[in-house]
């Protein structure tokens, strides 16, 4: 390979210097790393460049995200609080909450000055009870009483009727009353759950909008109907709310003979967890938010007023109700691979011939599915093995596992239950696919399958032959749109006799041969890497090419994040792209002088994890991985992970010039992390800048 077409330098190497001692090295704190990631998703909400309703979009994104920090990240935290020598303090709580709620203001100041007036501007309108005229009024009023009313039960509350169970992330109001009920007594609070069933955003009808596109929130329904609730009685205050709750599914395999009935059983209570975040609106009285976090036994720094609806997610709602089409990321269509892929050619003939990569979602996932297909329409076909981790409730993939075995194909399933939110959906899985004779393991105790791989076994001339796909990302059609990540269909025999002695371990737990060519987490990954980053430290030192470029989702990892420094400190020209959350400050002196840290954030969510690694002058000197596995303590000791070296020259030089070159330049969606933790957007040139994506959405047009 030709020095011009390896990652480029950002800057040349300074002189070498003295290793930092063990455990000297500084670190970012990896909440507020996370909340950083979810800024420059919301800073994608204020690009005038982007269209509107997908604006709107990235807005959502941020509370999924945040909905999920709290409910895993927070919690874990506060968790630690109560841990003696755990090291985290009540002040690092603080501290965190401290940045979220900078964070959640920010983004309903975007929602409410931002979004809503451009999307007024545009026809498309968000109507509270005060904009609605007569027509519109009466059409809300005719809508609550015949879809919302039915449905909602209110609750005083007193001795006998106690406030009621609330579920995670549902929406609900509380009212104070004046008055007396039909019995006579004065109980002046009232809870009323919203069922999850009811829309939250509802489109008006064209007859009563003048030309425009009008929508109610079901909040606002509710909210202008509430008294109606009450007949006889005064609503003095009321507010929406909502809680966050811890959503980790606790389940002890040592103490469990079935993991997916406990699992199961456990999905019954998830929702009910220990509170962790109190949302109302703004204009809640102090009286009616002190006694909610009495009732959740949360303290005053877990309240947070929104001025707005307390679940913006549901605006996802409107954005596919919306017609505009003019507003929307113009519509993208993945390419099939044909130079690599024939259509109408058995795909395992054109495999015998050379190995396939595959970027998605510039190149289409199909190729994949036709695989999988093929293999079961194939009587040659004896045996499919397969790892599912997030497949989705409705997947293609998971109906030909089991019609493979309703063909009488030896199907392995590697099913990982606690794979999170996805549980249930990978529970389900497991039962049809056992209903049908498939035989399903669900890994190893204590160790989440995260590996994504699926192995094909054909008897061709009376002998067997494997066929294989590896991939950075999930056996998901849905998620491939919009995730990039990178995928290799191959029939190297290396590589797949690799992949059959994984599965053949995760299904007996024996010791297998050490993998000649995969490597795997918790075994040997951690160790390779670490042993890379003291080549390349070496070479610096040496005064060979010494370089370094990790692209993953997450470096938080503290040896490895040692090793970086130790490699930048003995010379090595290292970059990183990390997409979320990154603990490494780059630039330190002393420390990692020689690191730069980029993330980029775009249309699609990045997702491939690459590894370059070079140590000198020769082909032999470098070396390139993809990986199902991110730079995190877990994904190298507590996750079944894969990592495999692309050793064709073309392919590696492909993955090099779209997974790795175009991101180091960017200079529209990148952003470049300090020292201190703080990013900064990439400055654009005059002229306009360049997106790795759209430059990838270009070359497979």
């Amino acid at each position: 390979m030709n020095d011009d077409a390896r990652p480029a330098a950002a800057a040349p190497a300074p002189t070498a210097l003295a290793p930092a001692a063990a455990g000297s090295l500084p670190l970012l704190n990896r909440e507020r790393s996370i909340l950083q990631f979810n800024r420059r998703v919301l800073a994608q909400a204020r690009r005038t460049d982007v269209p509107l309703l997908e604006r709107l979009r990235y807005l959502t994104i941020v509370s999924s995200n945040i909905d999920e920090f709290f409910e895993v990240r927070v919690a874990d935290f506060i968790e630690a609080v109560r841990q003696p020598g755990s090291g985290v303090s009540h002040a690092d709580l603080a501290a965190v909450a401290g940045a979220a709620h900078e964070l959640i203001d920010e983004q309903y100041a975007v929602f409410n000055d931002e979004l809503m007036p451009a999307l007024a501007q545009q026809g498309i309108v968000v109507l509270n009870h005060a904009e609605r005229n007569a027509a519109q009024r009466a059409w809300v009023a005719e809508f609550f009483d015949a879809q919302v009313r039915p449905l909602l039960v209110p609750v005083s509350l007193d001795p006998s009727h106690p406030f009621p169970q609330v579920a995670n992330k549902s929406l609900n109001f509380i009212a104070q009353l004046d008055g007396r009920d039909a019995f006579g007594r004065d109980n002046q609070i009232a809870i009323v759950k919203v069922p999850r069933v009811l829309p939250r955003v509802i489109r008006l009808p064209e007859a009563v909008c003048d030309g425009q596109q009008g929508f109610v929130l079901l909040t606002s329904v509710i909210r202008a109907h509430l008294a109606e609730l009450f007949p006889g009685r005064t609503v003095q205050s009321f507010s929406q709310f909502r809680v966050t709750r811890d959503s980790d599914l606790e389940v002890d395999a040592d103490d469990v003979t079935n993991l997916r009935q406990a699992l199961r059983r456990g999905l019954t209570t998830r929702n009910y967890g220990q509170a962790i975040r109190l949302e109302v609106t703004s204009t809640c009285p102090e009286v009616l938010s002190r006694f909610l976090l009495q009732q959740f036994a949360l303290p005053e720094v877990a309240l947070y007023r929104v001025n707005g609806p307390v679940n913006l997610v549901r605006l996802n709602q409107l954005i596919d109700q919306a017609d505009a089409d003019a507003l929307r990321f113009p519509a993208f269509e993945a390419a099939w691979p044909s130079a690599a892929l024939s259509p109408g050619v058995s795909i395992f003939e054109q495999l015998r011939q050379r190995d396939v990569l595959l970027h998605h979602p510039f190149e289409s996932f199909e190729p994949v599915v036709q695989f999988l297909r093929e293999a079961v329409e194939d009587p040659q076909v004896l045996a499919i093995k397969q790892t599912i981790y997030r497949t989705g409730a409705q997947s293609v993939l998971g109906d030909l596992l089991i019609e493979a075995a309703r063909r009488g194909k030896e199907v392995l399933a590697v099913v990982e239950l606690k794979a999170r939110f996805d549980e249930e959906a990978n529970i389900n899985w497991a039962e049809r696919l056992e209903a049908v004779g498939a035989q399903v393991v669900y890994g190893i105790v204590g160790l989440k399958t995260h590996a994504k791989m699926l192995l094909v076994t054909r008897r061709e001339g009376g002998v067997l032959r494997r066929y294989a796909h590896l991939s950075t990302g999930n056996y998901n059609p849905k998620t491939a749109r919009v995730y990039t990540d990178m995928g290799c269909l191959t029939a190297e025999p290396g590589l797949t006799a690799d992949a059959d002695a994984v599965f053949l371990q995760l299904a007996s737990q024996t010791r297998v041969k050490a993998p000649q060519q995969l490597v795997t987490a918790p075994f040997l990954l951690h160790r390779r890497f670490m042993r890379h980053m003291r080549q390349v430290a070496d070479a610096a030192r040496a005064g060979k090419p010494a370089r370094i470029v990790v692209k993953v989702n997450a470096l938080t990892d503290p040896a490895l994040m040692q090793g970086l420094a130790a490699a930048s400190q003995a010379g090595a020209s290292i970059d990183l792209i990390v997409r979320g959350a990154c603990m490494l400050p780059p630039g330190l002196p002393g420390h990692t002088d020689n690191i730069r840290v980029r993330s980029v954030v775009g249309r699609f969510l990045e997702h491939t994890r690459a590894m370059y690694f070079r140590w000198g002058d020769g082909d032999a000197d470098e070396v390139l991985y993809l990986s199902s596995a991110d730079w995190m303590s877990r994904n190298m000791f507590r996750r079944i992970e894969v990592a495999w070296p692309v050793r064709d020259p073309v392919l590696r030089q492909r993955v090099i010039d779209e997974a790795l070159v175009p991101y180091l330049h960017d200079s529209l969606d990148a952003w470049l992390l300090d020292s201190e933790g703080r990013y900064r957007r990439v400055a654009a040139p005059a002229g306009g800048g360049l997106s790795a994506q759209q430059a990838l959405m270009q070359r497979y047009t």
